[in-house]
């Protein structure tokens, strides 16, 4: 184990800016940024996407790019040692044995030819003397110890044969393979459901106090981070506009950006028409407006007297799963008789903990994955079985935005060519030209700006590529959208302007969502009814409010009780 800092400091930052420069041109992302975190200790960091929480923390790492960045510090210490002018060899003993971190993204940050086990056991080699039986021991004790399943079996997968939220498990146990004394867990839980997010931070605090290890946790759930930080820092726009303790923080906030984004998170109790935006709030420019329950009663009612535009009927997948060359097949069934529809102009949400089956089941009602058997049915035709062909020509209608806005963007295409691409696969405008004015306004209705459709996507945080993703998928002009997570890795601002969009969208052109998310707060705002899925089955399915003030099965009262209160 690393010997610890002999004070009580661990990490001493002092006037950190960071500026990445563009030819003859530098921007500056992080300016004059102080802090310092103690032994043992719990750090959050909250703030909008782009506000420079994770330049900040690769900063930490020595991650950011040799060739463009500018970064100066009055002092840059960690646990002792002056890392602001480590070499790359400094750096590769440095990163998993004293400071390790768990990174936002796992689709990418994981390598899609190499093995689970393996990945995490390169970590072992390069830094114990563990023989290969002995690391292939530890990284099963250590997917047990973040709650994977069968790790046995899981040591031999790849990534893209697990969950988001296994994946999410696999970057948290390569993180803490070698019990290093500071952990940067930049939104560690994202793609997590309620309940194993709560296993994992409980996982998180109890390898914190066995090892007096340090956690700067950046997070965009703020009742996440009331219940686990000891401090807070706020940021924004690469500044740290306040910190405290979290009851000073939380109880009375003295900035008014810190208000903002305590107005921002969805709440459980009271059903807003547009969630306040850090803008309108800052501006003085939101006035709270609680939606008419007898109004919506009766919308619904309108609107479940329609056809349904959806009708899935006891749908089942059943994947063949293999244990080695000469070992029997297991089957394993992701989706078990499923039946409900989905109507015109509805927004369904779709819950349940990770690997239960909804992201699978959003793929087979769109066509991207084949059903063992059952139906789905789109405007009374059937999706299931039907050739490429056919389902070309009905996938227009029928759209989907990604959990991962980075994994679902080519990074060789700027972002204008990116959404342009399947207009001009379905001819959506009548030459070059027009579409090329279509995407910039398209931009423009998300959010964004109409020079943006010149940038590549790793010129943009988290929260902008997702209104890109949202701008590809509405350039088609589609009736029925699956939202798979899509704002789970927005921070809470970002997350309150998305959902706001989805809204206006959906009642600009008419569009049908199935919502599929982890967060049961957000979808309690953001839909009509709520489908509720464990392993493969509905447990039950309710209008939003009914769900939450009255659910009927147990499964549904513990995801309930998990929420972060």
């Amino acid at each position: 184990m690393t010997k610890l800092s002999q004070n009580n400091t661990l990490v001493t930052c002092e006037n950190l800016n960071v500026s990445f420069s563009t030819g003859k041109n530098s921007t500056q992302v992080l300016h004059d940024v102080s802090f310092e975190i103690l032994s043992n200790e719990f750090v959050a960091v909250v703030g909008e996407s782009g506000s420079g929480k994770s330049v900040m923390s690769k900063a930490l790492m020595g991650l950011l790019p040799v060739e463009n960045s500018i970064i100066t510090a009055s002092q840059l210490v960690i646990n002792n040692k002056e890392v602001l002018h480590f070499s790359s060899g400094d750096w590769s003993r440095f990163r998993g044995s004293v400071i390790s971190m768990i990174f936002q993204e796992p689709m990418s940050a994981l390598n899609p030819t190499i093995t689970c086990g393996k990945q995490v056991a390169e970590i072992l080699k390069q830094h114990t003397d563990f023989n290969n039986a002995q690391i292939k021991d530890k990284v099963i004790s250590l997917f047990q110890k973040v709650h994977l399943p069968q790790p046995e079996s899981l040591y031999h997968k790849y990534p893209h044969e697990i969950s988001g939220g296994q994946m999410q498990r696999v970057m948290i146990a390569m993180a803490v393979a070698c019990n290093p004394i500071l952990l940067i867990a930049d939104e560690p839980t994202t793609a997590l459901d309620v309940t194993v997010q709560k296993e994992i931070i409980k996982l998180l605090k109890d390898i914190q106090q066995e090892f007096n290890m340090s956690v700067l946790f950046i997070s965009h759930d703020l009742s996440l981070v009331r219940s686990i930080a000891d401090k807070v820092m706020v940021m924004y726009q690469g500044q740290i506009v306040e910190k405290g303790t979290v009851q000073s923080i939380f109880n009375e906030p003295k900035e008014r950006y810190t208000k903002a984004l305590l107005a921002a998170r969805p709440d459980l109790n009271e059903r807003v028409e547009v969630l306040p935006t850090i803008s309108d709030f800052l501006d003085n420019n939101y006035s709270k407006k609680l939606v008419d329950a007898v109004q919506r009663e009766r919308s619904l009612k309108t609107m479940y007297t329609q056809e349904p535009l959806i009708q899935i009927k006891d749908l089942k997948k059943v994947y063949e799963v293999k244990n080695g060359w000469f070992n029997k097949s297991n089957a394993f069934t992701a989706v078990n008789g499923v039946s409900f529809d989905i109507f015109p102009g509805e927004s369904l949400g779709l819950v349940g903990e990770s690997g239960c089956g909804k992201s699978t089941l959003g793929n087979i009602i769109l066509g991207l994955k084949e059903a063992t058997s059952g139906s789905v049915f789109y405007k009374g035709m059937q999706v299931v079985g039907q050739s490429q062909k056919s389902l070309r020509k009905m996938r227009r209608q029928m759209q989907i935005i990604f959990q991962d806005p980075f994994a679902s963007l080519n990074p060789r295409l700027t972002v204008g060519s990116a959404i342009l691409e399947p207009m001009n696969w379905y001819k959506i405008g009548s030459s070059k030209k027009e579409r090329e004015l279509m995407v910039k306004e398209l931009l423009v209705k998300v959010g964004l700006k109409e020079e943006h459709y010149y940038r590549y996507p790793h010129e943009f945080s988290g929260g902008q590529r997702q209104r890109i993703g949202i701008a590809r998928t509405i350039a088609l002009r589609p009736e029925f959208i699956v939202c798979d997570e899509s704002v789970s890795a927005l921070d809470i601002s970002v997350q309150a302007q998305v959902l706001n969009l989805l809204n206006t969208l959906k009642q600009e052109f008419g569009f049908s969502y199935l919502f599929i998310s982890h967060d049961l707060a957000v979808v309690k705002h953001f839909c009509d009814r709520i489908v509720v899925m464990n392993k493969g089955e509905i447990e039950e399915i309710q209008e939003s409010e009914q769900l939450y003030k009255n659910p009927q099965k147990a499964y549904t009262k513990k995801l309930i009780q998990a929420i972060p209160k």
